[in-house]
């Protein structure tokens, strides 16, 4: 048995299935992952623009982390090493761009990630974060979080 394979049987043991399953489910609502993020069960990152940043604010622990900056790539897999086991949630907009980003990632056989299909502002898979009421914070405070790693 390898050693993947071991640890989701044991955490079924230790935490019942209905945690493995959604840990294993790729595809989350806003609510999902910001109880999961207020657990420390998962790491989020906001791969919007710095503008979108500005406009809406960034959910409160997420990691700006914008795939249209340069070395995106690199702080992707660099937040992936700081997370450990913990998946990676990647939310945007609108779902659009996280799903199309879990998608490349599935193709190239990378695990680990989650969309927040309904993203910050709604989608046809719900409200959306902020409409959700969920917790937000202003870019200066997103930043200034931002583990030294991720910089």
């Amino acid at each position: 048995m390898d050693r993947r394979c071991f640890i989701l049987l044991a955490s079924t043991w230790v935490m019942g299935p209905q945690v493995v399953a959604a840990a294993t489910r790729e595809i989350w609502s806003a609510a999902e992952t910001a109880d999961a993020l207020a657990q420390n069960r998962i790491s989020l990152i906001d791969v919007r623009s710095r503008p979108e940043w500005v406009e809406t604010g960034v959910a409160k622990a997420a990691w700006p982390i914008s795939m249209h900056e340069p070395v995106f790539e690199q702080r992707l897999f660099a937040a992936r090493d700081f997370s450990g086991e913990k998946p990676i949630a990647l939310i945007c907009a609108t779902g659009g761009r996280s799903g199309r980003l879990l998608s490349a990632l599935k193709r190239a056989d990378y695990t680990g990630f989650i969309d927040v299909s309904e993203g910050m502002l709604g989608s046809q898979k719900g409200p959306g974060w902020i409409a959700r009421g969920l917790p937000v914070t202003d870019l200066e405070a997103a930043l200034a979080s931002l583990p030294g790693v991720l910089r």
